[in-house]
């Protein structure tokens, strides 16, 4: 069921203040032609091992049109190769269950592929390879990035794979993109590419930090949020069965639903 924020909305949940959080912005930043939101993927790699969970960031590049100087998750739109590519581990069904119901469960393996983009474009924009090389490398991948990520001898592995969120950009806006923000623990690390990261590149730093000092980083809106639905889902035990929310907009406002 969609909640719509209400006109006094007393921020006694997460979800209130999520929506409190985002809703001022809708009016101000719509405006032009509607554009269908691409499918996209990203990855928030956490490590507990010290006393506060740490978040993995990248800066964008300055120099760049779209979020210039932000911090952001790595990830990015999903790409045919990513239906084609071999792992070694699927899943877990509820995961899966929650993806596929969130987005209509329109098209066979999206669940899958969305995952996969995640893992893919982690790897293309800070060099981590996310996997397990205990099969060594897959077998015909396609060719491009998964073929250079196969190349290391690491085989994606999705099975620890935990959903956080879905969001859809508003219409109207310039760029627009169906958001699937997922999570993995850093054990996940298979290996790491150097170089990848650097002055010229998409992401010119990436930072672990812990997430109350995240928040304090220059931030999209929306990531915001998605750090405030990973905290709440920490503290509530991070299991699959959690609910988990997907930002709209509907009639220029932002509504906030679970599955």
């Amino acid at each position: 069921m969609a909640t719509e924020i209400p006109a006094r909305p007393a921020p006694d949940t997460i979800g209130e203040q999520n929506l409190r959080h985002l809703t001022d912005r809708v009016e101000q930043k719509t405006g032009g032609d509607y554009l269908r939101p691409k499918p996209a993927a990203t990855m928030i790699l956490l490590d507990h091992a010290g006393s506060e969970p740490t978040v993995l960031m990248g800066k964008r590049n300055p120099k760049m049109r779209f979020m210039p100087g932000m911090f952001v998750f790595p990830g990015g739109r999903l790409d045919p190769a990513d239906r084609q590519m071999n792992i070694a581990g699927p899943l877990n069904e509820v995961v899966e269950y929650k993806l596929d119901q969130l987005r209509g469960a329109r098209k066979p393996r999206m669940a899958r592929a969305l995952a996969l983009a995640a893992i893919r474009e982690t790897f293309e924009e800070t060099g981590i390879l996310l996997g397990t090389k205990d099969f060594g490398a897959p077998d015909n991948p396609p060719p491009g990035p998964w073929s250079d990520y196969a190349a290391h001898g690491v085989f994606p592995d999705l099975e620890t794979i935990h959903f956080i969120a879905r969001a859809v950009t508003p219409p109207a806006r310039p760029r627009r993109f169906d958001a699937t923000f997922l999570a993995m623990d850093v054990s996940a690390i298979a290996g790491k590419v150097e170089g990848i990261v650097g002055p010229d590149a998409e992401l010119v730093e990436i930072v672990r930090v812990p997430l109350s000092e995240a928040l304090k980083l220059p931030l999209p809106d929306m990531q915001i949020v998605v750090l405030r639905e990973l905290r709440a889902r920490l503290d509530a035990g991070m299991s699959h069965y959690l609910p988990v929310p997907m930002y709209r907009t509907l009639n220029r406002r932002w509504v906030r639903q679970e599955i």
